[in-house]
């Protein structure tokens, strides 16, 4: 099984930035975490801070991977091209927010991101990729 993960804007900064929020791990720590705790699944990792490469990534995994997982940062809420690159391609994908969107600036209240994924995974911190994941095997085993 393939499954890609996509981090927006700022994810680059986990660990660093406001660890009273976001926690104090790196993603690429976490990310070896999820290697080991799920050894036969192949993990794609991309972060990137500009929105159209976000979607060539979506675009680019999207007919191959089994799986998405979509952290979109910021543009969670605003970016309709993300969310149509989401609807555009094959693979199912599981929207992640580490901290819960809805407690937060009444601006990040609503993620256009969510239309175009199976589910959505808010405010359990990075254990919610580890969900993600199982989510997206479920999603496979029930395809067949």
């Amino acid at each position: 099984m393939k499954i890609s993960i996509i981090n927006g804007p700022n994810l680059n900064l986990l660990g660093r930035r406001e660890p009273e929020k976001y926690g104090s791990l790196m993603f690429e720590d976490y990310l070896e975490r999820l290697r080991t705790r799920f050894p036969g699944i192949e993990f794609s990792y991309f972060q990137s801070n500009i929105e159209g490469e976000i979607i060539d990534e979506i675009q680019e995994k999207g007919f191959s991977a089994d799986g998405i997982i979509i952290n979109a940062g910021g543009y969670t809420h605003t970016s309709v091209a993300i969310a149509d690159a989401i609807t555009s391609v094959d693979a199912p994908a599981v929207e992640v927010h580490i901290t819960n969107i809805g407690t937060r600036e009444v601006f990040r209240h609503t993620s256009l991101v969510a239309r175009s994924c199976k589910g959505s995974l808010i405010g359990l911190g990075l254990d919610g990729y580890r969900l993600a994941v199982e989510a997206l095997i479920e999603i496979k085993a029930n395809r067949k």
